[in-house]
């Protein structure tokens, strides 16, 4: 990673070989983002604004999101600070890397885990059809191998360690399909905390990801499995067709473990086809205030709806 010479901005792309790592392991770092202090910093201020959920687009009155993971999702939408977060370029730079100079943000996610929480099931996520049966990003055939799929990057607001349930990753693992998202998984939220699969307590929301194994007898090789420390500030980036999934939180005596996730695809890729909610995780939202986000280069293309430079008051700067 070099130094833009005409401008003496920083540029933090990829080197090619970075990029070929990433294409054969499915994942790219941890890198920071933010020095630890200012991270932990950000968050203070921030977490007591997001508490106000007034401009989400995803308003309670015609959402019923609840209070379920989908209440979580596109927060950047109506924040600041998430706004600027997924437009970074110690993000965006590393993701036109891997794919191409033309990109939007389709969606972002909070994932916290508290003390006592079970760890997430291993899964991976093409459509992203898994929860609802309707696909929710579509690469043309001309642009995908196999399957597309999503590169997202999550980023550590506070420590991710093997107590506060980090991250966990078979690389490798995102050549094959192991699971069928044209199944149907049944949304059972009396699970949650409930479900050991390997004496390990380990659940997906509400759902048994089990379920859309093509093979019903075939099981994650986790003993190939890394684990993601992180300290906050950091980052990592991984296709999310890749095995991944995560530790419970078993110390007590520590502090919610969080992770925000933005989820990036070329413009090419159609963005919530064919529909106009997401029904899932026992919640139902409208999309109708949904835009996605220009973060890197142009869009040529007229499939996807885009917020812009004034949506909803904020400026999202193109890189």
């Amino acid at each position: 990673m070099t130094d833009t010479v005409d401008t003496g901005k920083q540029s933090f792309t990829p080197s090619p070989e970075e990029v070929a790592q990433f294409h054969e392991r499915g994942y790219l770092g941890p890198f920071k983002v933010y020095e630890e202090e200012e991270m932990r910093r950000l968050w203070r201020r921030e977490r007591l604004r997001l508490m106000d959920r007034s401009r989400s687009v995803y308003e309670e009155e015609n959402a019923q999101a609840g209070n379920t993971n989908i209440a979580n999702y596109d927060r950047h939408l109506d924040s600041t600070f998430l706004a600027d977060h997924i437009c970074r370029p110690e993000i965006v730079d590393r993701v036109a890397g891997v794919l191409g100079p033309n990109v939007l943000c389709w969606r972002s996610e909070f994932f916290p885990k508290y003390p006592g929480d079970e760890g997430t099931d291993w899964h991976q996520a093409d459509t992203f059809a898994f929860a609802s049966g309707k696909p929710q990003i579509l690469w043309p055939e001309s642009d995908k191998g196999q399957f597309g799929g999503t590169v997202t990057v999550w980023t550590a607001f506070t420590p991710a360690t093997e107590e506060t349930g980090c991250l966990q990753f078979i690389p490798g693992t995102h050549h094959t399909m192991y699971y069928d998202e044209t199944k149907n998984m049944h949304y059972q939220p009396d699970e949650i905390n409930v479900l050991e699969k390997g004496g390990v307590n380990r659940g997906f929301y509400g759902y048994d990801y089990r379920e859309l194994q093509k093979d019903p007898d075939w099981r994650p090789p986790e003993e190939l499995a890394l684990s993601m420390v992180m300290r906050p500030g950091e980052a990592i980036m991984f296709w999310s067709t890749m095995m991944h999934a995560s530790k419970p939180h078993s110390a007590m005596d520590q502090e919610m473990r969080l992770g925000f996730a933005g989820r990036y695809v070329p413009t090419s890729v159609a963005v919530y086809p064919d529909t106009s909610d997401v029904d899932e995780y026992g919640g139902r939202v409208s999309l109708k205030d949904y835009g996605a986000v220009l973060v890197s280069g142009t869009d040529d293309y007229t499939h996807n709806r885009k917020v812009t430079a004034t949506t909803r008051g904020h400026a999202f700067p193109v890189r």
